[in-house]
C-alpha cells in the first residue's frame, strides 16, 4: 500500500496515475472552496469536508460525524475518484485538515496519501478557477468497525487514548467550540500540529516515535485518537502509522460529542505534550 505520507517530488514523478484532492478547511468560517478557486495544485479537485467527509450537524455523534457510506461514495466519485484511485491530499496547514480524506479512504483499503508541506510543497504557477472531472465510480462500503472507536473505547484504562488538541484547549483553559472545557480523563495530549517541523513538513520519523512513546504508545497498545470532532486526530492516525507503530483507531465523536454527554467526568489540567493550534 502506498505509504500515509508522500512528497511533491513522488507525486510529480506519478502524475498520470494520481489524482489530486485539495482539502483546504477553515476553523475560522473562511471556505476552502474559495481558497481552491483562488489558486490550487494543477490537476487538483476539491473535496469539501462538511459536504462529503462528514454527516453534518445534527447527524449526532459530535460536529463531523462519519458520513453515510453513500453519501462518501457518490462525492469521491463526483470528485472523479474510483475504485482503486490513486489519491494525494493537501491543505495549507500541514494536512491537518486533508487527513480526515486520506484517513478514510485508507481505512476502506483505498490507496491514499498525505502531500508532505501541502500546497506550500508545490513551486510551480497555481492553477485557477474550478475544474471538471469526468465521474469516478467509487463503491459505497460500509465503515470497517475495526478501524473505529466509540466513547466506550476512548474511557476504557486499558487502551492508549491521544488527543490532537491544542494543549489550551486540551488543559481546558478554553473552548472555543464545545460544551465543556477539558478532555476525557486519561488521555495523554499529542498535538497533531507537533507532527510537523518549522517548514510545514512531517518531522523526522525519530522524533515522530519519540513523540508518541512518550505518550505512552507501543507496537503493542490498542491505541485511540480522539481530537475536536474527528478530523485532526487523524493526523496523529497517519503519523503513527508513518512512523511505523501501525494502525490504530479513530474515535469519531471525539471531544464534540465527550462534551455533550451528560454524567461524563471531565479532565483539565496539563499532561503530555504542548503547543501552538487547535484540533477540529
Amino acid at each position: 500500500m502506498l505509504p500515509p505520507v508522500v512528497d511533491i517530488a513522488w507525486v510529480q514523478q506519478h502524475a498520470d496515475e494520481v489524482h489530486l484532492a485539495d482539502g483546504r478547511w477553515y476553523l475560522d468560517g473562511r471556505k476552502g472552496e474559495d481558497a481552491y478557486r483562488e489558486g490550487h495544485i494543477p490537476g487538483a479537485v476539491f473535496v469539501d469536508l462538511d459536504e462529503w467527509l462528514s454527516g453534518g450537524a445534527g447527524a449526532g455523534g459530535g460536529r463531523h460525524p462519519f458520513p453515510d457510506p453513500e453519501v462518501f461514495a457518490s462525492g469521491m466519485s463526483q470528485a472523479g475518484i474510483s475504485d482503486g484511485s490513486t489519491v494525494v491530499a493537501y491543505d495549507d496547514q500541514g494536512g491537518v485538515f486533508a487527513a480526515r480524506l486520506v484517513w478514510m479512504l485508507r481505512a476502506l483499503g483505498e490507496s491514499a496519501a498525505l502531500l508532505d508541506g501541502g500546497i506550500e510543497s508545490y513551486d510551480g504557477p497555481l492553477e485557477q478557477g474550478d475544474r471538471a472531472v469526468p465521474a469516478g465510480r467509487f463503491t459505497s462500503r460500509p465503515w470497517p468497525p475495526d478501524r473505529l472507536a466509540t466513547v466506550d473505547d476512548a474511557t476504557d484504562a486499558a487502551n492508549v487514548v491521544i488527543d490532537a488538541r491544542a494543549p489550551s484547549r486540551y488543559q481546558g483553559l478554553e473552548e472555543p467550540l464545545d460544551p465543556r472545557a477539558g478532555h476525557i480523563p486519561g488521555a495523554v495530549n499529542v498535538p497533531c500540529r507537533e507532527n510537523l517541523g518549522s517548514d510545514g513538513k512531517f518531522l523526522p520519523l525519530g522524533e515522530l516515535r519519540e513523540r508518541f512513546s512518550a505518550a505512552g504508545v507501543t507496537p503493542e497498545a490498542d491505541v485511540v485518537a480522539y481530537c475536536g470532532s474527528g478530523v485532526t486526530a487523524c493526523h496523529n492516525l497517519l503519523a503513527l502509522e508513518l512512523c511505523g507503530f501501525g494502525q490504530a483507531r479513530l474515535y469519531p465523536g471525539s471531544w464534540s460529542e465527550y462534551s455533550s454527554l451528560p454524567g461524563k467526568p471531565v479532565a483539565t489540567g496539563p499532561g503530555a505534550g504542548s503547543g501552538p493550534g487547535s484540533g477540529s
